[in-house]
Order: structure tokens, then sequence, then C-alpha cells
């Protein structure tokens, strides 16, 4: 999984790829529970690039987009959001996998 490293970068990802964000941050419990599962989750779905996003540093992202729990799940193919999984919940494999399934 990619890192995001600046906001021209999420610009640039986000209007040339089929991508998924992970909103996360290093004191998250229900961020770390789901961790394991996620390289099985982006093999299992390669016309996808997943990034991470660490909602401490990219805190004006999480405004602009309400993001206001994570983990979260930001999708964009073309430049258009075309899927969230966005609430403060724990989630599961087969609930990330069913938000993946159903993005447009």
């Amino acid at each position: 999984m990619k890192k995001l490293e600046t906001v021209e970068q999420f610009n640039e990802w986000k209007n040339n790829e089929n991508i998924i964000m992970f909103f996360t941050a290093g004191w998250c419990p229900d961020c770390r529970v789901i961790e394991p599962v996620l390289p099985e989750i982006e093999a299992k779905y390669p016309e996808f690039t997943f990034v991470e996003v660490n909602r401490d540093q990219f805190i004006e992202l999480c405004q602009e987009y309400d993001v206001f729990g994570i983990p979260s799940f930001l999708a964009f193919k073309d430049g258009n959001e075309v899927g969230r999984y966005v609430n403060k919940e724990r989630k599961t494999k087969d609930q990330i996998e069913q938000f993946i399934e159903g993005i447009g």
C-alpha cells in the first residue's frame, strides 16, 4: 500500500488512477484490527491502487471530504468520487470487500 506524502500527490493519484484511499491514524485501534487483511484485499482488487492517508497529517483533506471517522475508505475513478465507506465503526474484511464490489 502506498502512503500519501502530499496533497499534490493526492490530487495526482485521484485524477489519474483508480484509487482507494484508506484513512487511518496510528492511535486508532480499529485501524490496527483490519491492517493484517489489507494486503489480501489489495491483491484481490488489482484494478485499484490503495493509498494510506494519515488522518492526523492530512486533517484538511479529511475535512474537505467529510471523513470524520476512521478507519474509512474513499474510492476515486477518473477524478470523481465513486464510493465512500466512511464512519467510525470497526470494519471487517467482508464489509470492505462488499464496499469495493459495489463501486460503480
